[in-house]
């Protein structure tokens, strides 16, 4: 199992930084089916799900932490593996992504993400 701030993200971040890019209103979170393991270079999910990416409720829980949290709820029954942060409801920039043993989901079952970035 792998949690990653990609590279992507980190590049994102930067261009925040100096200027070159905006942040989005709001960030979101896919989830994917597809098997791997999480890295740095990625910049997709594997497999993203069909169901819509979902907006997350951020938080900042200490002076060096992002958090972002989203429940989405399955429109079938799949196998979840890996999940992550977008800059976009479709599209944007993979920030955050993570890779698990697979959920077993029925229809209608869902799973909250909670993501935690920290800022060392």
């Amino acid at each position: 199992m792998a949690d990653i701030y990609t590279d992507a993200g980190e590049n994102f971040t930067a261009d925040l930084f100096d200027g070159t890019t905006t942040a989005p209103a709001t960030h979101y979170i896919a989830w994917g089916t597809g098997a791997g393991t999480a890295a740095k270079t990625d910049t997709t999910l594997f497999t993203e799900g069909p169901e819509a990416r979902v907006a997350a409720t951020r938080s900042q829980p200490t002076a060096n932490q992002n958090q972002f949290v989203g429940t989405i709820t399955a429109t079938g029954a799949r196998t979840v593996t890996n999940a992550g942060v977008f800059t976009a409801s479709t599209g944007g920039t993979l920030l955050l992504k993570s890779d698990f043993t697979g959920v077993v989901l029925a229809t209608n079952d869902a799973i909250q993400f909670t993501f935690t970035l920290t800022w060392a």
